[in-house]
């Protein structure tokens, strides 16, 4: 789970240095902030849990910051990070989380592989066939 964030932060980062490069912001604030997300890059995976509120302030940075782009922030990174975060989803995507972390613990206790990508499609797609 932990390299998957480490990813997605990566992909997130990119987008933050495209909107940097696009002129979109502020040039020196926006550098000082990189810095930050990078501090944070870095020090997740030496000390996940450490890293939580660093994590929690920058995610809801990038939304309040970089509005342009809040959607694209991987839904993931929120749900990882949780605390404010989580204000920035909705209830149904809040719940299609919560089952998978039911599914996951689940696995766990029953020693059985569990794959989040995979999961997560299933859930969607069930979502989306009682929707109809």
């Amino acid at each position: 789970m932990l390299d998957q964030i480490l990813v997605q932060l990566d992909l997130l980062r990119s987008i933050l240095v495209a909107v940097g490069e696009a002129e979109q912001v502020p040039d020196e604030s926006h550098a000082l902030f990189l810095e930050r997300f990078d501090e944070l890059r870095a020090s997740l995976p030496i000390d996940p849990i450490e890293s939580q509120y660093l994590g929690q302030d920058i995610l809801c940075q990038v939304i309040t910051r970089y509005p342009q782009i809040a959607h694209l922030v991987p839904r993931d990174l929120l749900w990882y990070f949780a605390g404010d975060c989580l204000h920035y989803m909705p209830d149904d995507e809040i719940d299609l989380y919560q089952a998978l972390e039911e599914r996951r613990f689940e696995a766990e206790q029953n020693d059985e592989p569990f794959d989040w990508n995979q999961e997560k499609q299933l859930l969607t797609l069930s979502n989306q066939d009682s929707k109809h």
